[in-house]
């Protein structure tokens, strides 16, 4: 199948056309600004399925709503009877095509021209009114506010806020993929004339300025988002997609002394904590038991030996672990318990526990196994 694509530079475009090759679309036709009209002649003439993505925005002059979202809309259409080429064509309009602006004006007449040339030629139109997109590969100041918002934040630049409780409605690049390759493959999701994608959010714009604040406060509380609520875990990976290339990277505070070191990784309140313990040579760390707080131990470098007693009892249980065989070991309460690095290198162990430590509830008793 030969699939064009206009727009093919933009954000929906760039998405588009990588998970078509995911899919194993070969023959693409990537159209853009720059492409020559006797090209996009040829390509109209062999193709057999039409993304029409092009589209304009935010023009300088609002007359260039028109021609790039119906003026282009007539051409390449032109160029497919031209040829008799009947493929299906697909077309993102807006939700702003039910609105009396020049934007929406314009998407409205795109939409009207596909839908006469599909009653004229028998072509399938898809028609899409898009809500307010956002993924990765998006543009700040240009796509939607949630770019611009990711794009600031990351850089510490201002964010506006005009109406805290102006209510949006979001939809995520990756569901616009799914349902368009279900396009593609003859089974979109369509009521009446329109379709749509299932799959939308919807959220506050100062609640969205809030949220995306936190993913950056995040790395300095050592905290995880909450991947459980759906839109949140698709904003936490704009907001990754957005941070400047010399940022990826943040520091962690080690805890060193003369026996190795111990490092916090994440926090959690719901899921607990997790760092990252290394003991030198010969050292022994622990011996302390819990009354709640219980652990999980994970060597996985080097060579350890926890034990274990009871406290109440004389007897001591040992398990010996090393990073050549990864091996969870349970802390449970009340057993007093410790970690020996028996080999010749350090000894690195991934420590879970099941709530974030608070000095002023410590809930840890000192006693040698």
């Amino acid at each position: 199948m030969k699939i064009l694509v206009t727009g093919a530079n933009g954000f929906v475009g760039q998405n588009l056309i990588e998970e078509l090759k995911n899919k194993g679309y070969e023959d693409i036709f990537k159209v853009t600004r720059e492409t020559e009209p006797t090209l996009l002649d040829t390509y109209a003439k062999e193709c057999d399925f039409v993304f029409h993505l092009a589209g304009v925005n935010r023009p300088d002059d609002e007359k260039e709503f028109i021609q790039g979202n119906f003026h282009f809309t007539l051409e390449l259409l032109e160029l497919l009877k031209k040829h008799n080429n009947k493929s299906p064509v697909l077309i993102t309009s807006s939700i702003q095509a039910g609105k009396d602006n020049p934007y929406g004006i314009s998407k409205k007449a795109g939409e009207d021209v596909l839908f006469e040339y599909s009653n004229q030629t028998g072509a399938e139109a898809f028609v899409y009114r898009l809500s307010n997109l956002f993924g990765k590969w998006s543009k700040p100041n240009y796509n939607t506010v949630v770019a611009t918002y990711c794009h600031n934040i990351s850089r510490n630049i201002d964010i506006q806020i005009n109406n805290y409780d102006a209510e949006l409605t979001l939809c995520y690049i990756d569901d616009v993929l799914e349902e368009f390759i279900n396009a593609l493959e003859g089974n979109p999701t369509k009521e009446n004339l329109y379709c749509y994608v299932k799959t939308t959010h919807t959220i506050k714009l100062g609640e969205l300025a809030e949220r995306i604040k936190s993913f950056k406060e995040s790395r300095v509380e050592l905290s995880i988002p909450n991947m459980e609520d759906v839109l949140t875990k698709k904003l936490y990976s704009t907001y990754l997609s957005f941070l400047p290339e010399d940022s990826f990277s943040y520091d962690l505070k080690m805890n060193c002394d003369n026996r190795g070191s111990f490092t916090e990784f994440i926090r959690t309140p719901e899921r607990g904590q997790v760092s990252v313990n290394v003991s030198k040579p010969g050292i022994t760390k622990g011996n302390h038991w819990h009354h709640t707080k219980n652990e999980k131990f994970l060597v996985v470098s080097g060579e350890g030996l926890i034990r274990f007693r009871k406290i109440d009892s004389e007897e001591i249980i040992e398990y010996r672990v090393s990073g050549e065989k990864l091996q969870v070991v349970d802390i449970p309460t009340g057993y007093t318990h410790s970690i020996v690095n028996v080999g010749e290198n350090d000894l690195v162990t991934v420590m879970w526990v099941n709530e974030c430590f608070d000095s002023e509830k410590p809930d840890t008793i000192y006693l040698e196994v």
